[in-house]
């Protein structure tokens, strides 16, 4: 019996270590992480360097408060600023807070403009977070269900339409902001075309509105830039960043940048937690441990290695609608739901996920290695190719097995 919450459809697994990108559970049996604790774990897992770093932190200082400075936090924000060429820095604990941040921010904004009910356009698909405030924005109903009334003040666009934005903000003269993830990650690895994303910033600066864009999911070298606006050659006016910026420490941040820089003052919004050293001091070795040893290129590398080998070895299987991704953000699409594919890989020694039902998402650690690449190929392309095969070839298989 457990007393903890029935929040979790969790599967029949617990790990006791883990070593790169592999995790062994209470049995010893081994497991590859092609999930990455859903690109949080960038450096693998016990990663040398990172656990170093942390003990030394945590035998000085864990914890103080933002009463006061805090020599860490201003070294990582400086780092963040210095790679994005944004402005200042906000530190909360997870996506979620961070996103919570830059809600606020547009509201505030909005109140000095002179416009109190200030709309931000949010994309269908969108996933921001489980708080009331992130679930109004996110665009999976099934998240939503149960919890409305939600707070106001967004309007929903299709993904990836310029017109679509340009309709909506005629309809509604009150919007302030655009907001968006280039690359959607719980709605189904879709990637915004690199126009859509250029055209966006210029409308943004033609109206006056803020450029959001949230790589709480894609950011810190998974697409293999730093941020995957970055493909675009953009800056926006507020990013969101977590999951990967600690490695597994509880981390979040709120970027901002030109209209958005300066808005907040002392007492509009704070944390207990957010911003401690221990999280900082992740951020600060991750970010050090991505760029020394190359995990952007290797991003790239690998995840053009798994979508090649994929490709060939799904060839002319029926009911592959499309794999898709960037660098080490996969999605394989499937005609049908196929969750069940999760345990079936389990079984395999595989970590996946399956999000928007259809769609099997892969998350990989940076530090994922060529062999290991193309291990993920071998053990899931036949638990994709026989959950498609029709179900007369099943039953002529099985009835020849018997005869």
């Amino acid at each position: 019996m457990t007393h903890l919450m029935n929040t979790y459809n969790r599967l029949p697994v617990a790990f006791t270590r883990g070593k790169g990108a592999r995790l062994y559970d209470e049995q010893g049996n081994e497991y590859l992480d092609a999930l990455a604790g859903i690109a949080v774990n960038g450096l693998g897992h016990a990663h040398p360097r990172l656990t170093a770093a942390l003990t030394d932190q945590v035998s000085r200082l864990i914890h103080t408060s933002n009463v006061y400075r805090v020599r860490e936090q201003e070294m990582l924000a400086d780092r963040i600023c210095a790679l994005s060429g944004m402005q200042e820095v906000f530190f909360a604990n997870s996506g979620a807070e961070a996103n919570e941040a830059a809600l606020k921010l547009v509201r505030m904004l909005g109140h000095k403009r002179g416009e109190p009910e200030a709309q931000t356009l949010v994309m269908e698909r969108a996933w921001h977070g489980r708080t009331l405030a992130t679930l109004a924005a996110t665009g999976s109903e099934k998240a939503r269900k149960g919890f409305e009334p939600f707070p106001t003040g967004f309007i929903s666009v299709p993904y990836n339409d310029i017109d679509a934005v340009k309709r909506a903000a005629e309809a509604d003269r009150r919007v302030l902001a655009v907001w968006l993830e280039v690359l959607q990650g719980e709605g189904g690895i879709y990637v915004a075309d690199l126009e859509y994303v250029k055209a966006l910033r210029q409308l943004c600066e033609q109206r006056g509105w803020l450029l959001m864009i949230d790589e709480v999911q894609s950011g810190i070298g998974r697409t293999g830039k730093w941020f995957a606006h970055q493909w675009a050659d953009i800056k926006p006016d507020v990013m969101t960043l977590a999951k990967g910026l600690g490695s597994g420490v509880p981390i979040g941040a709120c970027v901002a940048a030109g209209p958005a820089a300066g808005v907040f003052g002392p007492g509009n919004h704070g944390t207990t937690f957010g911003g401690g050293p221990l999280a900082m001091r992740a951020g600060i070795e991750t970010l050090e441990i991505i760029e020394t040893d190359g995990l952007m290129a290797n991003a790239v590398a690998q995840g053009e290695r798994i979508v090649a080998g994929l490709k060939r070895r799904l060839a002319g299987i029926s009911g592959v609608v499309q794999i898709r991704g960037m660098g080490l953000m996969i999605g394989i699409e499937l005609d049908r739901p196929c969750g069940e594919l999760v345990r079936q890989a389990l079984a395999a020694g595989l970590l996946i996920n399956v999000t928007h039902d259809t769609v099997i998402r892969m998350l990989p650690p940076l530090i994922l290695s060529a062999e290991e690449a193309e291990l993920i190929v071998e053990r899931l392309a036949p638990l994709i190719s026989a959950f498609l095969r029709p179900q007369s070839e099943v039953n002529s298989s099985t009835a020849a097995k018997a005869a």
